[in-house]
């Protein structure tokens, strides 16, 4: 405003002027405002500029809040996940406890009834430990979860959250990837602008080589056909494909570790009836997961529970 008010000025002295300065000195007059007019044009392009700044920092606090209340929030759900399993453990040792000292008091209690009670009493104890065993290691997988969700949104922040989306749901973290970002429309062959944010995942997951990946293909229901690609199940599996084999054979991801997976149109992330629902329907998950063999394990309860 300073400046206008400036321009407004040197205008009115030119004007009342021109009639008794020379020449020379109207042009240096003139030339003073349009570096008056440019100084302005530059200051409010700079203003423009650093306002667009100011609000893309917000809006990554916000998102950083966002993230912070969430973690805050699963990280209260597991405590009280634990503290009910404690409560159940307390009850189990003080029934123990009662027995015990009934069994030991009770002296008309034959042989074989003391027997039955003290198989009782070992099963008890044994589900005692089961149960704090349990607890401990879920709430360890979902200590791991969360610092790996963190860890990928961390080394992610740069990337459009339209292209990459990483949450923690159903006790695994789902990494979602965009198909404008991996692949061109109705093809299977990774673009080369994908191979930075495949590259850094990849990293993640090197350094977390107890866990599984699965990767899902998705598509919207926009029927498919061609020579190369019949329909929306071979693409979606052509996709998870392509992305599992680019995990492995660039980034060295262990291909044991890795399974491919086509959902088709079948699983739909919004409605297919708008173009926006339809793109957010055409993605790529990379689900990481505890392995199979060792998640079936822990689930089972040791013999006589």
């Amino acid at each position: 405003m300073r400046y206008l008010k400036l321009t407004f000025l040197l205008l009115g002295l030119i004007s009342l002027g021109t009639s008794c300065v020379s020449k020379k000195k109207f042009n240096e007059t003139n030339a003073a405002l349009e570096a008056t007019k440019n100084l302005l044009t530059d200051c409010e392009q700079r203003t423009k500029t650093l306002q667009g700044q100011v609000d893309d920092l917000t809006a990554q606090l916000n998102m950083a809040n966002q993230n912070l209340k969430k973690a805050n929030d699963e990280l209260t759900s597991a405590n009280m996940k634990l503290k009910s399993a404690e409560d159940q453990l307390m009850v189990l040792r003080n029934s123990q406890s009662s027995l015990l000292d009934q069994l030991n008091s009770a002296s008309v209690i034959n042989k074989a009834g003391a027997e039955s009670i003290k198989k009782s009493l070992d099963a008890i104890s044994q589900q005692s430990s089961y149960i704090k065993e349990l607890t401990q290691k879920m709430q360890y997988k979902d200590s791991v979860n969360l610092a790996l969700a963190m860890n990928l949104k961390k080394s992610l922040k740069d990337f459009n959250d339209k292209d990459v989306s990483i949450e923690v749901k159903k006790g695994v973290v789902y990494i979602s990837l965009s198909d404008n970002m991996l692949f061109k429309t109705a093809s299977a062959s990774i673009n080369a602008s994908a191979q930075n944010v495949l590259g850094k995942i990849a990293s993640i997951l090197n350094d977390q080589s107890d866990l599984d990946i699965l990767v899902e293909g998705h598509t919207d229901n926009v029927p498919m056909g061609g020579e190369c690609i019949t329909d929306n199940w071979d693409l979606s599996s052509k996709r998870a494909l392509a992305v599992v084999k680019t995990l492995q054979s660039k980034y060295k991801v262990d291909p044991a570790r890795m399974t491919a997976g086509a959902r088709g149109e079948y699983a739909p992330k919004s409605t297919n009836k708008t173009a926006a629902g339809r793109q957010a329907n055409r993605r790529t998950e990379i689900i990481v997961l505890p392995k199979l063999d060792q998640f079936f394990k822990l689930m089972e309860a040791p013999e006589g529970k």
